[in-house]
Parts: C-alpha cells; sequence; structure tokens
C-alpha cells in the first residue's frame, strides 16, 4: 500500500468528500480511467495490481463494479505473492459460485495447490473455502485433500486444508469421498494442536452424517482428551488462562457423544480418567471471568457426556446436585446451560427423583428475565413430568400462559397440550385442562391442537357425552374460535348423547351454534352448516330453523358457503330420508397414528446445524433411536387409550423338535459338498492367512509380518475365558505414528471382546508396543474377529488380520467308555443338537493320511476313544465345550474314505449351535490338507 501512491492518494480524495455527490464524482472518474488503462494494454503486474486494488475499494464502499474481473484473474496467475494475494482477493468478492468467469480459474488454482510454496497454497484453499461451488468442489477435492494429509505440509496448510474440506461439505456432501475416513480420523494424533482443532472440527460433521464410517474417531477423541487433560500434552501456546485448549476439549466431548457408550473396558477408563480430572478442576471457582468462562464450557459438555454413558449412579446423583446450583446461578449463561443440561439429564435418567427435588426453581424459571432461559426452562419442565407430577405442572403452565411472552406461547400450547393428553389420569380431567388450554390461549392455538382433541374424543366412547356437554358451555359464552371449531365438530357428531339433559335440548344446542356465525370466518361457519345438516338427521322438530339457515346461506357471497348451504338445503328437502342418513352417518374413529402435536413440536428443531443424540422429553421419547434421528414422536395416541381403556398383553408360543437317531453308515455315494467358501475374508490384507494358519493351532508366534512391522501373538485360555497380547514391532529406522487398531467381532454377543490396553500412537524405529485382549466365549461362534491395524510412515498404511479365536480355543478333551459314549450318542439324538457335513478336500490338498487327520482331531481339543466304532478307521472323539454360565458335552464321529479323499463328520452336543459351529470349523480345516505350518509350535 505505502507504493501505490495513486491508491493512497484516491483513497485520501474519497475520504475528504463533504458530500456525497463529490465522492461520486471522484469515483466515475476514477473508473473511466481505469476502464480506458484496461482497454488500453500493455499493463504491467505492478499497475493491474494497482488499478485492481482501487475497484476492489470502490466495490467495497458499496459501488457497482461490472468490469476488470478478467483483470484480476489474470493476476492470480502471477509468480509476486503480492500480486497473487490482490488476485484471489478481487476473485473472492467478485465472483461468485454461478459466475462464468469462475472456470477460468479453476486451474490456476490447481497450479498454487500443487506449488511448493506454502503462502501459494493457502491462498488458493482461501478461494476454494469461500467461492468453490460444486463443479469447484469435485474438480479441486482431491488436491485440497492431499494438502491436509500430505507429510510435507506445514501444521497451517493442514488447517486451512481441513477446515476448507468443511466448507465444501457443508455445502455439497458427496465431495468428501468415502475412501478417505481413516486416513483424515488419523490426523487427529497431529503433534500440532491447530491441526487437531480443525480436523476434528470436520470429522465431527462427517461422522453426524456417516458415524459408521468415522467410528475410528471416538477411541481417537478417547486418547487425544485424556493426553490434554490428564497427561497435560499441550503446548503453551494453547493455554488459555490457565485452562488447556478448552475448544478442542469441548469438541472431543461432544465427539464422544455421537456414538453409543463404548463396551470396552479400557477405553471407558480413559474416558473416566478425563472426565473426573475436568470434574476435579471444576471445583475451584476462578475469580478471573475469562477462565471461569472456559471451564464452565468444558464442564457443562462433560455433564453432558456422563449423562450420555449413564453408567454411575453415584456420579448421576452429584450432577443433578450440581446443576440444582447451576439453575440458581446469577449468571445468565450458566442458567441457560445448567438448564439445557438438565434438561438431557431428564431424557436419560431412570428416575426423575432428583431433578423434581428443583421443581420450585425450574418452575420459576418460567418468570426469568431472558427470554432463552424461559424457553429453555419451558423445555426442562416438559422433560421432567411424569404421572405424579403432571397435574401441578400443568396447572402452574396454565397460570403462566396468560402473561407468557408471545414468543413463546405457541411452544407453550403444543407442550401443554401433549403433557395432558400423556399423563391423563381420567377422561374428565384430560376434557377440562384441553378446553381450558384453547380457551386461555387464543389465537396461539394452532390447529393441531384442537384437531388433536377432536381425533381423541372421537376414538373414546366415555369422553363424547362429556366433551359435548362441556363444550356446550364454552359456545354458550363468548369463546375463542378453536373452541367453536370443536364444539360444532363434536355436539353435530354426539350431540344426541346429551339432548335429554336440561339446558342442552336440540334448539339450545342450535341457538349457541347459531350465535357463533355472525363472528366466526368463513371456515367454520361451513363447520356450522355441516353440524347443522347433522341436526336435520338428529332432531326432526327443529328442522325448520335448520332449512331457515340453510335458505339464507345459500345466498351468500361465499362461493364454499354458498354452494355448500345449497346442496345442504336440497338433501334436506328430499322426499325421502334415504340420502340424509346415508351422508350423515356417525363418522368412523381416526386410524392409529403418530401424535400431530409431536410431530409439529418436532419441527421446530428439525434442521439445525448440529444433531443431537437425544430429544427435548423423559426417557421413553428417547428410548427409539429412530425418534432421535428421524424426530419421530412415541404415539401418545396409544398411551391415552391404555390409561382409559387398559392394556393387552400377548404371549408367543415355543416350537419343540425330535431327537432320534443312532450311528449311521457312510455312504460315500452322497454329492459331496463343495469346499468351504472364504468369501468372507475377501477385505483381508494379501498374505493374511499364513500367519493365521501357522497360529491355529498354536499359542504364540508370528501373525503378519513385511518390511515395515510385525504383528506377533501369544494367546491363553482357561475355560470361558481367553487372553490374547499382540506385539506390534516396528521394522523401520523411522518412527510410525497414530498407531490405531480396531476390533471388527462378527461372532458378537457370544464372543465378547474386551481391551485392557490400547497400543501406544507412536513407535520408534526398531521399538514395540502390544495391546491385550480379552475374549470371552457366550456360546457357540464360527467367525474369528478381526483386527484392523493402522499408522503413518510418511503415507497411511493399514492392514486387516484375522485372529486366531475360534471354538475349539475353549475345548477340553473328556474321556468316555465305548458303553457311556453310546449311551449319550442316543440321549443327544439327531437335530438341532446334530451336524452333519459330508465333503471332498480341495485339488490343492496333501498328505491327507491318517496320521494327519488324528493330529488334526488332537488339535481341535478332541479325545480320541479307541475301539468304539466298528470300523476301525473312523475317528471317535469326545470333549467339552466351556463358556459363560456353562459347559456343554460335544461327540465326534468323523468318517474318513482317503482313497476318494472324502470326509463325513457328525458332531452331537447338549446345547443348539455347538454342533454346526464344530462341523464348519473342521469342515475348513480338514478341506485344506496338511501343511508344513499348520499345527505351529505348542
Amino acid at each position: 500500500m505505502s507504493s501505490m501512491r495513486g491508491l493512497v492518494q484516491f483513497i485520501a480524495d474519497l475520504r475528504n468528500a463533504r458530500a456525497r455527490e463529490l465522492e461520486e464524482k471522484r469515483v466515475n472518474k476514477e473508473l473511466a480511467n481505469i476502464r480506458q488503462k484496461f482497454k488500453a494494454g500493455n499493463l504491467n503486474g505492478y499497475q493491474k495490481k494497482k488499478y485492481v486494488c482501487k475497484l476492489l475499494y470502490v466495490y467495497i464502499q458499496g459501488y457497482d463494479v461490472d468490469f476488470g474481473h478478467l483483470e484480476a484473474v489474470n493476476l492470480i496467475s502471477s509468480n509476486k505473492y503480492s500480486e497473487k494475494q490482490i488476485g484471489y482477493l478481487a476473485v473472492t468478492l467478485f465472483l461468485h459460485e454461478q459466475h462464468e468467469l469462475l472456470h477460468l480459474v479453476v486451474n490456476s488454482i490447481r497450479k498454487d495447490l500443487l506449488d511448493h510454496n506454502e503462502l501459494f497454497n493457502c491462498l488458493a484453499l482461501h478461494a476454494v473455502a469461500n467461492v468453490g461451488g460444486r463443479e469447484m468442489g469435485e474438480a479441486l477435492s482431491t488436491d485440497v485433500h492431499r494438502l491436509l494429509i500430505s507429510p510435507t505440509s506445514k501444521a497451517f496448510v493442514k488447517k486451512k486444508a481441513a477446515l476448507t474440506l468443511l466448507r465444501l461439505y457443508r455445502k455439497y456432501p458427496g465431495i468428501v469421498q468415502n475412501e478417505w475416513a481413516e486416513r483424515m480420523i488419523s490426523l487427529m494424533d497431529d503433534p500440532d494442536m491447530g491441526v487437531t482443532l480443525s480436523v476434528t472440527s470436520l470429522i465431527m460433521a462427517l461422522a453426524q452424517d456417516r458415524p459408521e464410517e468415522y467410528k475410528g474417531s471416538y477411541i481417537k477423541a478417547a486418547q487425544r482428551l485424556k493426553r490434554i487433560v490428564v497427561d497435560n500434552e499441550i503446548a503453551p501456546d494453547y493455554l488459555y488462562y490457565r485452562v488447556p485448549c478448552p475448544w478442542i476439549q469441548v469438541k472431543l466431548l461432544r465427539l464422544l457423544q455421537y456414538y453409543p457408550p463404548s463396551q470396552d473396558s479400557h477405553v471407558r477408563e480413559i474416558i473416566r480418567a478425563s472426565l473426573q480430572q475436568i470434574m476435579t478442576a471444576a471445583m475451584d471457582t476462578p475469580k478471573n471471568v475469562q477462565q471461569n468462562n472456559a471451564q464452565n464450557a468444558i464442564l457443562f459438555e462433560a455433564i453432558n457426556l456422563l449423562i450420555h454413558l449413564d453408567t454411575e449412579h453415584n456420579l448421576m446423583m452429584q450432577i443433578s446436585s450440581r446443576l440444582g446450583k447451576y439453575i440458581q446461578s446469577r449468571e445468565t449463561n450458566v442458567r441457560y446451560l445448567g438448564l439445557e443440561a438438565m434438561a438431557h439429564f431428564a431424557a436419560r435418567a431412570e428416575t426423575l427423583d432428583p431433578i423434581k427435588k428443583h421443581q420450585n426453581i425450574i418452575l420459576g424459571s418460567l418468570r426469568d428475565r431472558d427470554i432463552s432461559v424461559r424457553r429453555k426452562g419451558l423445555d426442562l419442565i416438559y422433560s421432567m413430568c411424569d404421572t405424579t407430577n403432571a397435574a401441578p405442572i400443568v396447572n402452574e403452565l396454565l397460570r403462566y400462559l396468560q402473561t407468557a411472552d408471545y414468543a413463546i406461547r405457541e411452544e407453550m400450547v403444543l407442550k401443554v397440550a401433549i403433557l395432558t393428553e400423556k399423563y391423563a389420569t381420567d377422561a374428565q380431567w384430560y376434557i377440562d385442562i384441553t378446553l381450558k388450554l384453547l380457551s386461555l390461549a387464543g389465537d396461539h392455538v394452532n390447529e393441531e391442537v384442537w384437531q388433536r382433541v377432536i381425533q381423541i374424543v372421537t376414538n373414546n366412547e366415555e369422553l363424547q357425552a362429556y366433551a359435548a356437554h362441556t363444550l356446550l358451555g364454552y359456545l354458550k359464552t363468548d369463546c375463542h374460535e378453536s373452541l367453536v371449531k370443536i364444539g360444532c365438530y363434536v355436539l353435530g357428531e354426539f350431540g344426541h348423547l346429551i339432548a335429554d339433559n336440561e339446558g342442552s335440548s336440540p334448539i339450545e344446542q342450535f341457538l349457541a351454534l347459531q350465535g357463533k356465525m355472525i363472528t366466526s370466518n368463513d371456515n367454520t361457519r361451513a363447520m356450522i352448516l355441516s353440524s347443522f345438516v347433522k341436526f336435520v338427521n338428529l332432531f326432526p322438530e327443529i328442522k325448520p330453523q335448520l332449512l331457515h339457515i340453510f335458505r339464507l346461506y345459500s345466498h351468500s357471497p361465499d362461493t364454499e358457503l354458498q354452494q355448500r348451504a345449497f346442496e345442504y338445503l336440497t338433501m334436506a328437502t328430499l322426499p325421502t330420508d334415504d340420502l340424509l342418513r346415508t351422508v350423515c352417518d356417525e363418522m368412523p374413529p381416526f386410524s392409529e397414528r403418530t401424535s400431530i402435536l409431536l410431530s409439529r413440536l418436532h419441527q421446530k428443531t428439525a434442521g439445525t446445524t448440529e444433531k443431537k443424540t437425544w430429544v427435548v422429553g423423559g426417557k421413553d421419547a428417547n428410548a427409539d433411536k429412530k425418534e432421535i434421528l428421524l424426530a419421530q414422536n412415541t404415539g401418545l395416541k396409544r398411551t391415552f387409550t391404555t390409561i382409559v381403556n387398559g392394556t393387552r398383553t400377548g404371549a408367543n408360543g415355543s416350537a419343540s423338535s425330535n431327537a432320534s437317531g443312532d450311528l449311521a453308515g457312510l455312504d460315500l455315494s452322497a454329492p459331496s459338498a463343495p469346499p468351504p467358501n472364504m468369501a468372507s475374508a475377501a477385505h483381508l490384507t494379501p498374505d493374511w492367512e499364513p500367519g493365521y494358519n501357522r497360529l491355529y493351532f498354536a499359542d504364540e508366534g508370528v501373525l503378519f509380518e513385511d518390511a515395515q512391522i510385525q504383528v506377533g501373538l501369544r494367546s491363553e485360555y482357561r475355560g470361558h475365558m481367553g487372553v490374547v497380547k499382540i506385539y506390534i514391532s516396528n521394522k523401520s529406522s523411522f518412527a510410525i505414528g497414530s498407531l490405531t487398531t480396531t476390533l471388527d467381532n462378527p461372532a458378537a454377543p457370544n464372543l465378547k471382546v474386551d481391551s485392557k490396553s490400547l497400543p501406544e500412537p507412536s513407535v520408534p524405529a526398531a521399538g514395540q508396543t502390544q495391546q491385550t485382549l480379552f475374549f470371552e466365549a457366550h456360546g457357540p461362534f464360527s467367525e474369528a474377529p478381526t483386527i484392523r491395524i493402522s499408522y503413518l510412515a510418511g503415507a497411511l498404511q493399514a492392514y486387516t488380520l484375522q485372529l486366531p479365536v475360534l471354538m475349539h480355543r475353549y475345548m477340553e478333551p473328556s474321556t468316555l467308555s465305548a458303553e457311556e459314549f453310546f449311551k449319550r450318542w442316543r440321549q443327544i439324538g439327531g437335530p438341532p443338537l446334530e451336524a452333519q457335513h459330508t465333503f471332498g478336500v480341495t485339488a490343492k490338498a496333501k498328505n491327507v493320511t491318517e496320521a494327519f487327520t488324528r493330529r488334526l482331531v488332537e488339535a481341535f481339543h478332541w479325545r480320541i476313544l479307541e475301539n468304539v466304532d466298528p470300523n476301525p478307521n473312523n475317528i471317535v472323539g469326545c470333549a467339552v465345550y466351556q463358556f459363560q454360565g456353562g459347559k456343554t458335552g460335544c461327540l465326534l464321529r468323523l468318517e474318513p474314505n482317503y482313497e476318494r479323499k472324502m470326509f463325513r463328520v457328525t458332531i452331537r452336543a447338549t446345547q443348539e449351535g455347538v454342533p454346526q459351529a464344530l462341523a464348519k470349523q473342521m469342515e475348513q480345516k480338514l478341506a485344506q490338507g496338511a501343511s508344513d505350518e499348520m499345527f505351529g509350535s505348542r
């Protein structure tokens, strides 16, 4: 700027202009001069930059600039930073997503994204983030992602790349590709806190829409939070008034709420330690306002996470007590956050008793001086309501409704109507409260509210007479139009139920409705006319008065009223009443449907920037995941019907099966089954199988190895428990970072997996880290768990390996005599307690001999029983499968035909599912045949 004297003088002239006309004159003169210079051409880079700067200043002052855009685009191609900077600034201001010149900039931006100059990278990223439309995003998103994950990118470039991808994703979600997930998650371990903060913001947006793809971020968030809060691994630059980077803490705590609580005890312990440290740090209230605000932001997010985890009852009680103090705070923000956290607590808590202790204070928040606090107090009152406190809460809300802000009345009417319907103790109370609500609310009643009342009255016979009587009383007074609509419908349908009561004769019902026709709008008058035609059918004694009304409105200026009255008059004056009776037949009950009130209420919170994992309401409203994700309701109509009519229960029948059969002969003419299908292993890393086969029966050895890492395994099994230690060694001459392991357990819930430790995220050259896993058998299973190991070594490296954890690990050999074996074999019987597989070995199988077969059976932990089967070639075995909660005896009969390379394996067990899983497992190994490394070294 200091070198561009013409620009400085131009700005000074505009500032010194005494009148608007003088300023416009100076601007027009300068624009004419610039236009002439651009037309003449032959401008150097400095001159272009100077004139574009003048145009930018004119544009910022609010004047239209319709030329010079192409010159600004040309400046982007300059090799000088100052000129390129002005070019990008002009492009971001002058152009928009649909501008025709934007496609000319794409190649220049790509060139700067690929440049080794970090400043050029940042200018290009700014342009993509601020101007990038769909076409630019699709063209350049790969280059932006490359800058984000490149090990050579500077930290400030990675931060801008992450935020640029976030901006693009919010506009066009399809731009972020699914295969980028694992690499971006690994950046949460970046040593630079600024990169972690930016990447976490990106991951939070992605995890809300694609939770399955980004589930690996859960463990990363837990580990990084612990390193910040407990281990205090943070640079001094990121200490904000002695609070370690509160922004990243809040984001990590919130990210942990996007997923169900982890079942891994070690991960839960990591989170618990972080939360405990946050709670301890919050005990001391700092005098510094900034430090207090930062601590409160972290504390309230930690409380929300504790409520989400919902694991410790005592801690939840402490939370309730602390929140009780916050909702009485003098600071408005603290009161607001306290009420919001308590509403979350009410949505998750098993019991509302801790919240009910503060009921008077919460009701008092409705009269808070701040409208936001009043709204949040209403949410909490709605969430904490149940059958024990519904009556006083609803009465208090009705009292407050008369003086409440107009901005909050509509929402309050909806919530009172829902609570009245949901917690109605008897029919009369529901009618009294609802009609009183409509009377007090006036114009703040949505159509859904009075329509819902009609639905419930129509569907519940015990309400109809009382509702008609009560509504007639309101119609005789000066009542709101919503009550008139309900009244005319209910009297038209059920007025005959009260026609014999004193003060409710047909003529009195007619006069009450006729009196409202003068003050009502045309829609309500149309409803009243429909009620009158039903009166013609119900009360013939007042037919002359009704026909008079129809004739009167047959000449109405409103076409709808005119046509309706004329048609009703024609029907009422027909020679016979057949058509009238058919048309005026009683309306059928409304079909069961979700409450329109809840649908209306959820619309108010739909479309927010962040997708909450809970909705305002009690635990029942948050029990269904679909309601949280799709803002569906829990069906209050059914709740009300249950209160009025009672409940019905059903029972499920059980089927039984016969067990029969004995040792059968081997018919080798039967068709052979195809070899076992290994399609389930298609997602595994190439060369995973040798190590898996080597450790199939062995307790320790190398599971996988390549030039960079070695994965070793050691296991020990006792009863139904197994401990597996995985050793990951770095064989390279440089350190690897962001080491992550993710378990996939297709055998759940019959195989429970728990980790007692996690590997270190960074492994030095020639270093080693380990992870301890617990495997607990809960039933039969045939699929082995897999582990995915990923780390950063320049680029992302990832391996998916299958762990040799199968049912035979939990087997113990057992001995039986020949007589006892046959006795138990017959007792168990046939299917489903028996599995029989006939199969041939694969073409590649070799050395399928008797010695190999017997050794394989023993490796599966079967005790071979000699001299039991009449055929000496057959193998008979016995074993016990141990699982959590018991044991089951297993019997084996293996019939080999070595000449034809075929087998028949028959297994019987006392628990369903066990024979099928064991037979499948034996078939897979027998069909593969012998190999040099099959039995490993035990």
